[in-house]
């Protein structure tokens, strides 16, 4: 899947900030540390459109990042991850207020890429979250991330387990690696089948 073009379109603190493009967008959600802004770089074959980092909890607004494909154009939205970052209490109340009026409100959001490390078990902000997604009618795609971290059989074993604790049809799991580029291919066929 080739990228003709990848950048940063702009960074909202409100969503006033939104940009208003006749695209569509499809938002990247993650606990803090779950390899988002490494995966996005790989599905836009970039080393550093997106900054990594080894400190939790990084990205604290939304990221739009316009991706242009052969035929194909969309807004991939990093949004602030969830979890164990060591913010304030009322930042982290400012990203979720944040997080929910975009996912809530955007009339563009084609679906939601839910990324999990494989290593770690489903816990209850991501069942609250992938619920939340649900009733709201946007449609969930489980990313399993750090996939080369496992042995082959405990990784199947994890997978088993994630897909069955998130409740998601196995086409809409896909395992991925940033490091070795697994699962980049089908992540992409998938977002086309939701975008």
């Amino acid at each position: 899947m080739k990228v003709l073009a990848a950048e940063l379109l702009t960074v909202a603190a409100k969503p006033e900030d939104f940009p208003r493009l006749p695209l569509p967008e499809v938002a990247l959600l993650g606990r803090s540390n779950v390899g988002k802004s490494s995966l996005l770089n790989r599905l836009a074959q970039r080393r550093k459109l997106a900054r990594t980092s080894t400190s939790p909890g990084k990205t604290r607004l939304v990221h739009f990042y316009r991706i242009e494909r052969p035929g194909r154009e969309l807004l991939l939205v990093d949004l602030p991850g969830y979890g164990w970052a060591r913010v304030s209490k009322a930042e982290r109340a400012g990203w979720k207020s944040l997080v929910e009026s975009y996912l809530g409100g955007r009339e563009r959001l084609r679906g939601a890429i839910l990324l999990q490390d494989v290593r770690r078990d489903w816990g209850e902000d991501e069942g609250l979250l992938g619920a939340w997604l649900a009733e709201r009618g946007v449609p969930v795609l489980l990313v399993l991330t750090k996939a080369d971290k496992l042995g082959a059989a405990e990784r199947r074993r994890r997978v088993r387990s994630l897909t069955a604790a998130a409740r998601v049809p196995a086409e809409r799991c896909i395992v991925t690696s940033s490091q070795t580029g697994e699962g980049v291919e089908a992540l992409w066929k998938a977002i086309d089948a939701i975008s």
